[in-house]
């Protein structure tokens, strides 16, 4: 009995590996633009934890708006390009190697003021933003050219609340 009491479990988790162009993506609306890549997601694999991963691309002149997140935590790295995060009113420059731990309420955005698309890794605790930019996205396969700038859902607010994502502020900051 107290060998099982010591046992450790042997289980082993699920293995996924996506190589460039493998993930889901999608087309974003305006503001935004770009598109965003799902590399990880629990419906992509079984996972213990759930998280959602993948990359954003922003093109020149886009943004992300303000907004923050009630019930999740992100993580964003820059990959490449310029530009400027703004947490809870304060600037921080976005270039290759930021990296930004952004916690529950935390207000954020994110600008690209450069001449190139900007593009980040986000990671988010528990999962959910893979279902938004699928609720207002469109679906994009590599490699194709961007399509004109389309606008936001009607319904956009409703599916925030059902996302990931804290009602909006009623001051909300522009870029």
């Amino acid at each position: 009995m107290a060998e099982q009491a010591n046992a450790v479990s042997t289980v082993a988790g699920e293995i996924l590996v996506r190589q460039p162009g493998e993930a889901v993506s999608y087309w974003q609306p305006v503001p935004a633009n770009g598109h965003i890549e799902v590399i990880f997601a629990p419906e992509s694999v079984p996972m213990e934890h759930p998280i959602g991963f993948g990359t954003q691309t922003v093109p020149p002149g886009g943004y992300v708006r303000e907004h923050a997140h009630d019930r999740n935590e992100e993580v964003i790295y820059v990959l490449r390009g310029k530009g400027r995060a703004v947490v809870d009113g304060v600037n921080h420059p976005m270039q290759p190697g930021s990296a930004f731990f952004i916690g529950k309420n935390r207000r954020h955005m994110f600008i690209n003021e450069g001449t190139e698309d900007i593009v980040w890794t986000w990671l988010i605790v528990p999962n959910g933003l893979e279902d938004f930019f699928r609720l207002i996205g469109r679906d994009r396969v590599d490699g194709e050219p961007a399509p004109e700038p389309f606008p936001r859902p009607e319904n956009v607010l409703q599916i925030e609340r059902d996302t990931v994502f804290a009602a909006p502020p009623v001051d909300q900051r522009q870029p």
